[in-house]
């Protein structure tokens, strides 16, 4: 059997849901289909939720928004007087009814119970679809089946509980096709959490471990894996296949192409991955594998935005190191701050994250009895893998080097931009 992950771009409409089912037309094993939620759903219902937990009676109309598009996927697809509507219809009726309600509790909790709904959505309709044109097609609810912890916003999968419930599930005994969401567990006592941002990938590679897949398909708007964002350097080359170290490099360094913790779970079972393109699925895309090899070495270029570089100094001017440094992580991982980059000195330490300011500001205020902290926003984080003289100058030039590292295959920068800098292009 095979696990597809199909994300939201490529479901965006409804001429994205034949494309789908167009692609899984031409395959004839065993599939789980994991399905994010619709493109945009996401960004959308986080602000139904910013609105509900400040009281703002627009909520309703937002979510009306929400609404509106899905049935519009729905009429386009089944027409009128579809039981399908009748679905839909009652998980919004579900989430109208939890935010009329309940009582409002902490943000991440209240995020998880709410933005899930998008994938629960998806699904729903994409299965609905599959069940016109394949037989045994079956769609299950992954948050009975696959438990976490009560890490919201970041879950933490109960591997062992889990692996049971998925193999009893997913058994093929009757179906040949399973539809099932990405991003969202359930914790045992029943409620909704999320794997992090973007974590469908990570969902198809647990479901892959937990099944022994022959191999993962992430159908994306890219031709596979290149070696740039496109956006940023519209002459990306594509990388035809690359091994599971360089993957887990790129995916940390802040590439967007596969979430970071998508790569441990294959790895462990030696399951490739293949990134392919949903706009051209005949063409072969990258894989990412045990063995592989890059068959002409070039540069990659990766670009991480929207950075905050934090610089922590003890006030006694005591070595940062030590036990000093335990309590500064131990305080990062208490407030779900993760750290792209950190360079120490005897006196300092820099760490760059994700500029996630209302975290930032409690973290800052638990340290200042025993450290001072600046820091420089508006910043990005660039590596490159492979670098070579002319790739560093390429990312550099024109802009404020704030901070620097170096090993054998990687450089990093922590940089401003100077906007007045024409547009760069790959050599």
């Amino acid at each position: 059997m095979k696990v597809y992950k199909f994300g939201g771009a490529s479901v965006k409409d409804a001429e994205g849901i034949r494309n789908l089912a167009t692609i899984v037309t031409e395959e004839s094993d065993n599939l789980v289909i994991v399905v994010s939620a619709f493109g945009k759903t996401t960004n959308a219902l986080e602000k139904v939720l910013k609105a509900w937990l400040s009281g703002e009676d627009k909520y309703n109309a937002l979510l009306d928004g929400v609404y509106i598009g899905h049935l519009s996927v729905v009429m386009d697809l089944f027409g009128q007087g579809t039981e399908v509507k009748g679905k839909i219809d009652v998980s919004f009726a579900l989430l109208r009814d939890y935010l009329l309600t309940s009582l409002k509790g902490e943000y991440d909790f209240e995020y998880d119970q709410v933005v899930s709904y998008g994938e629960i959505w998806s699904t729903i309709i994409v299965a609905e679809y599959l069940k016109k044109n394949f037989q045994y097609v079956e769609w299950c609810d992954i948050r009975e089946n696959l438990l976490t912890d009560d890490r919201y916003r970041d879950a933490n999968v109960l591997w062992s509980e889990s692996t049971k419930r998925i193999q009893s599930i997913f058994n093929f005994r009757k179906e040949r096709i399973y539809v099932t969401q990405g991003f969202i567990g359930g914790t045992s006592v029943g409620h909704t959490t999320t794997l992090g941002r973007e974590g469908s990938d990570y969902t198809a590679a647990i479901l892959a471990n937990m099944l022994d897949a022959e191999c993962v398909v992430v159908w994306k708007d890219v031709p596979g894996i290149l070696n740039a964002d496109p956006k940023w350097f519209p002459d990306a080359r594509k990388l035809d296949e690359i091994s599971y170290k360089e993957a887990v490099e790129m995916s940390f360094s802040g590439a967007k192409v596969i979430h970071p913790k998508t790569i441990k779970p294959l790895h462990n079972k030696n399951i490739p991955l293949y990134v392919q393109s949903f706009l051209n699925p005949e063409e072969n895309g990258t894989v990412i594998k045990f063995d592989a090899t890059l068959r002409k070495i070039m540069p990659v270029f990766i670009r991480k935005e929207d950075q905050i570089l934090i610089s922590i100094l003890p006030k006694d001017f005591s070595f940062v190191m030590g036990d000093n440094l335990s309590r500064i992580f131990h305080t990062f991982i208490t407030h779900g701050i993760k750290v792209n980059l950190v360079e120490a000195s005897a006196v300092s330490i820099d760490v760059c994250v994700d500029d996630e300011r209302a975290k930032i500001d409690i973290l800052i205020n638990d340290l200042k009895t025993e450290f001072a902290a600046v820091y420089n926003d508006k910043i990005e984080m660039l590596t490159v893998r492979h670098y070579t003289p002319e790739a560093i100058e390429l990312v550099t030039r024109g802009r404020e080097i704030l901070l620097e590292q170096r090993t054998r295959s990687t450089v990093r920068f922590v940089v401003r931009e100077d906007p007045s800098v024409a547009a760069r292009h790959l050599p």
